[in-house]
């Protein structure tokens, strides 16, 4: 039995109206002002016009989220379990136990909590929603996340995808050129939100595939698994394949490093929409412009998400950056300071590691940036 608890909560602003006018100065030069009965108190009580909390029911029996967001008390009887498949607009498609899919609106009291997120919905949630006729039906609650990729976009957290094991980093040899700096800058994420990454080079038709090996010895030599595949030519497809058996895996990496292809190459019967690269900017087009989970006939699915050509990191601080890098962390603790950022202080363990050859150079310098603030890939 639900173990209830009423809490107050904060309300977003804009889903109030506003409490008195901002243009005072300009109605009275013109003659125009006078009493318009604008609230001049707020009761005690807190249930006066300025007020924006509201008390609700919260569900004591399921922990909070990763976030440490509550749970909304709900009636299960009328509910149904499911799964969000995509989010578009003010629709959300979740799928039912039986493998029926609804069209779903959001709650409004979810929607109108106050919160970080730019959504309250994302692809992977595991949602209650109650089911009404025509295949429709109304999210009541989102149950608490695990394994969440997301990133900030203007001050807010904007949740990419949730509920995943595995992380598939997706890079290119070419066509657009290679970035290792944004793929630490989801190696980072991966290791705070604790999903598994896999790095993935796609494209490795187009190069001498010997030139990579650098690249791929210095995140191997850390534990990470890199594969390098070919879309084009199926080359490197059925390791990565056996990779995605029975997972939830989230898909993700700059536009035009081909995603949707390696997707497509993976399973034919999807047929994702795909665009060529262009020529003059080597920049990719976005073909997909919402996260959308797909089922894997081999067990477990993934889900491909939007191209991304600028990933800014979510509730990092510059602070906590070195243990989030695999090759700095074993040399932290040696320093001299231990408030050692690692870039100018004397006595430090890391950069006499980057002296020594025992961190790669380039790996530190995308450090020396995070830290630094420079957050977008």
């Amino acid at each position: 039995m639900a173990k209830k608890k009423k809490i107050r909560a904060d309300f977003r602003k804009n889903r109030v109206t506003r409490a008195r006018t901002s243009d005072w100065t300009k109605r009275f030069h013109t003659d125009e002002a006078q009493d318009d009965g604008s609230a001049r108190v707020e009761r005690v009580s807190g249930r006066g016009e300025l007020t924006r909390k509201r008390t609700i029911l919260i569900d004591e029996t399921i922990p909070a989220g990763a976030g440490g967001e509550s749970v909304l008390d709900v009636s299960s009887a009328e509910c149904l379990p499911g799964r969000v498949l995509t989010v578009k607009g003010l629709i959300s498609v979740v799928q039912a136990p039986d493998g029926q899919l609804y069209r779903c609106a959001t709650r409004r009291l979810l929607k109108t909590l106050s919160t970080d997120q730019r959504h309250v919905v994302a692809a992977g949630d595991r949602v209650l929603f109650r089911p009404a006729p025509g295949n429709e039906g109304i999210i009541e609650r989102v149950d608490p996340r695990r394994g969440v990729l997301s990133r900030e976009t203007r001050g807010r957290q904007h949740v990419l995808v949730a509920n995943v094991d595995q992380l598939l980093i997706v890079g290119s040899a070419a066509e657009p050129y290679l970035k290792p700096n944004l793929i630490d800058r989801f190696l980072v994420s991966a290791e705070k939100n604790h999903i598994r990454p896999l790095i993935v080079i796609n494209k490795t038709d187009l190069v001498d595939r010997a030139s990579l090996q650098p690249l791929v010895g210095v995140y191997s030599q850390m534990g990470y698994r890199v594969l390098l595949v070919s879309a084009r030519n199926g080359f490197g497809m059925d390791r990565l394949k056996n990779a995605l058996r029975g997972c939830a895996t989230a898909v993700a990496g700059q536009s035009g490093v081909g995603k949707s292809s390696i997707l497509n190459a993976v399973d034919p019967d999807w047929s994702l929409r795909v665009a060529a690269v262009s020529e003059e900017t080597q920049k990719g087009k976005h073909t997909t412009t919402t996260a959308c989970l797909l089922p894997l006939a081999c067990g477990g699915y993934v889900i491909d998400t939007p191209g991304i050509r600028q990933f800014q990191l979510w509730d990092v601080v510059p602070e906590e950056v070195s243990g989030y890098y695999r090759d700095l962390r074993p040399f932290v603790s040696q320093c001299r300071f231990p408030d050692c950022t690692h870039t100018h202080e004397a006595a430090c363990a890391v950069k006499d590691a980057v002296a020594d050859g025992w961190i790669d150079e380039r790996r530190y310098e995308s450090y020396c940036h995070l830290l630094a603030g420079e957050f977008e890939g």
